[in-house]
């Protein structure tokens, strides 16, 4: 424990730590070519974010026409994805250097993400941000997702850290309002920055995104504020 009392920080995963969209977009680009589907567009996918990975699958197999079921197509779709995500997930640098700032002051930090238990290990492994964030938890593991403040209150309960001693970085409105319901501190972070309006309960709300964010700027914030 550093000497901030307290302190801990819960990262989000996606669109927060690491830009994973791409591998998203990739993985069903791949899953609708292995059926004969080749036209699938980035403008397409935009359209899909925010979505759930089942809806998404459901969505292009009526839209498409797919013969197999719903359960075969997502268990291939998943599979796609974490090779992807083990290999070629983009951290954003910043993000990085915030991470391995907080270690090195000794400041406990977590993830707390939506994503699968296999995806959240994958990534971690992948980057190599696993080294300093031990403790991650899934929605999976949780009785409810985000909005609910479920996923970020395991996560301080895993640091034993208590609710009001943390504060969580996001992306999407969701965990934002997330982080307020479980009465954490929250920068936000825009991944969609025309969507800033959104992010009324954030604490600290960075409209440029991660075009904005810089790991010295979020720790001096975090240690005055």
């Amino acid at each position: 424990m550093s000497d901030l009392g307290g302190l801990a920080v819960i990262f989000d995963l996606d669109g927060t730590l690491v830009d994973s969209e791409p591998n998203y977009y990739e993985a069903t680009r791949q899953l609708l070519a292995g059926h004969g589907v080749t036209e699938y567009t980035w403008a397409e996918h935009e359209r899909l974010v925010g979505i759930s990975t089942l809806e998404t699958v459901a969505l292009l197999r009526d839209r498409h026409g797919l013969r197999p079921p719903v359960a075969e197509l997502l268990a291939e779709a998943n599979r796609c994805y974490l090779e992807l995500a083990r290999s070629r997930t983009r951290v954003y640098p910043e993000m990085r250097k915030f991470v391995e700032l907080l270690a090195a002051e000794g400041i406990p930090s977590a993830v707390a993400s939506g994503s699968s238990p296999e995806a959240v290990e994958a990534i971690l492994a992948g980057t190599g941000l696993g080294t300093y964030l031990r403790t991650a938890v899934s929605a999976d593991e949780v009785p409810r997702g985000k909005p609910a403040p479920d996923v970020f209150l395991e996560a301080a309960r895993r640091l034993g850290a208590a609710p009001a001693e943390c504060v969580v970085l996001e992306d999407a409105a969701p965990g934002v309002a997330a982080a307020h319901a479980a009465g954490m501190r929250c920068i936000a972070v825009p991944y969609v920055t025309a969507q800033a309006d959104r992010f009324g309960t954030a604490d600290l709300l960075l409209r440029g995104g991660q075009a904005e964010f810089t790991a010295r700027a979020a720790y001096d914030w975090l240690t005055s504020s």
